[in-house]
Order: C-alpha cells, then sequence, then structure tokens
C-alpha cells in the first residue's frame, strides 16, 4: 500500500461495465513526509473519500480484490483513509 492525497475526482459516462456505480477519484501518491513521490492517477474509491485527504492506495491485484466482483478492470483503488499520521 502506498500514501496519496486525493487531488480530484473524474467523472465518466462512458465507462467498461464493470466500472459502473463506482467512483473514481485522481490521486497523488505522497511520502510519509507529506511530499509528492510520484504522479497523478486514476483510484477507484472503495471508502468514499473526498478531495484533499489522505488516503492508502492498493496496486494490481490487491486493488481487483477490494472489490466483490473480482472481474473488474481496476489496477489502483483506495482502501483506507488516513485520519493522522503518527512517527
Amino acid at each position: 500500500m502506498r500514501i496519496a492525497k486525493v487531488t480530484g475526482s473524474i467523472v465518466s459516462t462512458q465507462k467498461h461495465e464493470t466500472l459502473i456505480g463506482k467512483k473514481l477519484m485522481i490521486v497523488e501518491v505522497m511520502g510519509s513526509d507529506g511530499k509528492k513521490a510520484g504522479n497523478e492517477e486514476v483510484a477507484c474509491d472503495t471508502v468514499g473519500v473526498g478531495i484533499g485527504e489522505y488516503v492508502l492506495v492498493t496496486k494490481g491485484r490487491s486493488a481487483n480484490a477490494a472489490f466483490e466482483s473480482q472481474a473488474n478492470v481496476i489496477d489502483l483503488a483506495i482502501v483506507a483513509l488516513i485520519d493522522s499520521f503518527d512517527k
């Protein structure tokens, strides 16, 4: 899993059938120091997050496993909302 910040949302009227009803968010991967550590990517939201929140994201098979139907085309998923950082 990686830390990311939600920077926006995506609206798509035409998409693969396994994405229907799923919320797509733009996330920016961050380091634990709060600095940008990667590019912006699109993630499928599983927890109902908002713009500006810090989240945990997972990639690949584990992202797909976050959904009941594993026939999804999802390769990046938001799986947790971060309440605080303790170091």
